[in-house]
């Protein structure tokens, strides 16, 4: 059935945090950028302690901001997404196929010169979305169920798939196609080891927090009392890493704010294509409203966390490829939220009778 007050309901169900999410993080965004021009030595104290090469702050932020997302996921619904074959190969063929071959080729259009950035784009095409989609998705009225599971399938995916990705879009393919990689020196393990300590950490904490709360406290509880508590730490520990990521890329934030705007033109190009196709997609295949804003939200937003964590595990917290990272949720948050307004608008025209039929 079709919700008929979208924007009520979704005010209702989402916090304040979250309605105002591109506010904290441009007051975040803000704040990095007065800290790292008010302390000196800021990035050394850092490093003191590190954790693959990332600097405990930073790492404990970047699990703070997946654990809550990934302690949601209802694990034992992969199984009803499995059984929508329509949803599940589209997700699959728009996050692992469409998503960072239009990223690789997008980076390669618009930053041919720049080869840390357009690195850093490729890293950001290759971490599919675990996290804000939820956020996107609510706000959309998609189907929360579906977007929970396929948070879960991705990140799976992502265990099992990034480091072989990243290794053929920055090593292979630029080689096949006779393409500059000079500026590229990566290895698959070098990709692996940060995908497993930053995404594969907190996704099994995540899970084992399902399994052993459900089976003490029951779901009620854990759906309704435990799972409110944790799901603000998500939104804390996106601040806080941007906080600390733009304290220490603020002079170069500042000082190139055409390389800044370079990077940007290629996300928002990726945005608009990927929500687009993937929301003509969904409704040429007769995909209800709910399920194909669910698709449409995951297919388009991207896990800048986990690219984030790779860029600065692989390449360190100063480079150019960090930088491309930290300018992704600069761009994504404004765009998203606009493209929840346009979801919403279409979904008034949406075919009635193709909304209401059930896939599941």
């Amino acid at each position: 059935m079709l919700r008929l007050n979208g924007h009520e309901e979704s005010a209702r169900r989402l916090s304040t945090l979250d309605r105002f999410l591109p506010l904290w993080i441009g007051l975040a965004m803000v704040a990095g950028l007065v800290l790292g021009n008010t302390f000196d030595g800021l990035d050394d104290w850092l490093d003191t302690v590190k954790i693959d090469s990332v600097s405990l702050p930073i790492a404990l932020g970047l699990f703070v901001m997946m654990y809550p997302v990934l302690a949601k996921v209802k694990y034992r619904s992969i199984g009803t997404v499995v059984s929508d074959r329509r949803s599940l190969v589209l997700s699959l063929v728009l996050n692992w196929l469409v998503g960072p071959a239009l990223m690789f080729a997008l980076a390669w259009l618009t930053l041919p010169d720049l080869p840390e950035y357009r690195t850093g784009l490729i890293v950001v095409g290759l971490a599919r979305c675990i996290a804000m989609v939820l956020v996107w998705n609510d706000l959309a009225c998609g189907d929360r169920e579906l977007a929970a599971v396929l948070v879960a399938v991705n990140s799976i995916f992502q265990i099992a798939a990034y480091s072989l990705l990243g290794w053929f879009y920055l090593d292979v393919l630029p080689g096949w196609l006779g393409l500059d990689s000079d500026g590229i020196d990566v290895t698959v393990w070098e990709i692996a080891r940060s995908v497993l300590i930053f995404l594969g950490i907190p996704l099994v904490a995540g899970f084992v927090t399902r399994l052993v709360g459900e089976g003490r406290r029951g779901t009620e509880w854990y759906e309704t009392r435990f799972l409110p508590r944790i799901g603000p730490l998500a939104l804390y520990g996106l601040l806080v890493t941007i906080v600390i990521l733009f304290a220490l890329q603020g002079d170069q934030i500042t000082d190139r704010p055409f390389d800044v705007m370079r990077i940007a033109l290629p996300l928002l190009v990726y945005f608009a294509l990927m929500w687009f196709g993937s929301f003509w997609a969904g409704k040429r295949i007769g995909l209800p409203y709910d399920r194909n804003t669910s698709i449409a939200f995951t297919a388009a937003g991207n896990n800048f966390e986990l690219a984030i964590a790779v860029a600065i595990g692989v390449f360190g917290v100063s480079s150019g490829q960090a930088l491309a990272g930290v300018v992704g949720p600069l761009i994504e948050v404004p765009v998203l939220v606009g493209l929840v307004y346009v979801s919403l608008r279409l979904r008034q025209g949406y075919d009635a009778t193709r909304s209401s039929v059930s896939t599941r």
